[in-house]
């Protein structure tokens, strides 16, 4: 029954204490075969204490709940509301999508797109976060839907967001999706549609 107990000084907001604990409890679960039921961790005050020469009675600021942030972006570029997508986004960010496609801003990602499909939104199923040192990791799973460019719609297509969040910024974000098989099974039946009556069926 591992039992761990975290220590800090008065002032944080109970949700980033809530955050804590259940972190702290995943990652003690991810490295001891214990039960969820035999885990137990907790957060205890320290009303003063000394660090590098200085006295200190108060805690610092919390950083926000990066699946939340992952959420808030990805609607807003659905939204196509940009200026509020890129507050967002930290220094250095990079997105990286299949084919080798690197951008690094988001008018330029949307000019891409526009030349793809007319519309595209997202179905989230859910959102994994694990930790890296400094660095939240946050996967988000779900399926695509929206217009090509002809206007037919499209639905049901998978998708994974991968994102690198550093004081609340995402910096990186990688994208896995089956837009291109799509594309590529659609353009198939097309050209068998196509074919002259005489040459469908056969084989060389």
């Amino acid at each position: 029954m591992p039992v761990t107990q975290i220590t800090l000084l008065p002032g944080y907001p109970e949700e980033a204490r809530e955050r804590l604990v259940k972190n702290v409890s995943l990652a003690v679960a991810s490295v001891i075969d214990a039960s969820p039921a035999g885990i137990t961790t907790y957060v205890s005050e320290a009303a003063t204490y000394q660090r590098d020469g200085a006295v200190r009675r108060q805690g610092g600021g919390s950083l926000p709940n990066a699946s939340d942030l992952a959420l808030a972006y990805l609607q807003a570029m659905e939204a196509g509301r940009l200026d509020e997508a890129n507050t967002h986004l930290g220094p250095g960010f990079i997105m990286q999508f299949p084919g080798k496609w690197t951008m690094t801003s988001l008018d330029e990602f949307v000019q891409r797109s526009r030349a793809r499909y007319q519309f595209v939104g997202k179905h989230f199923e859910r959102f994994d976060e694990c930790w890296a040192g400094d660095v939240t990791i946050v996967y988000c799973f779900g399926t695509l839907h929206g217009r090509w460019l002809s206007g037919e719609s499209f639905e049901g297509i998978r998708f994974i967001d991968r994102f690198e969040f550093r004081k609340g910024k995402i910096t990186r974000q990688d994208v896995w999706n089956d837009i291109g098989e799509v594309r590529m099974a659609a353009a198939q039946v097309q050209a068998q549609v196509a074919a002259p009556a005489n040459t469908r069926g056969c084989t060389p």
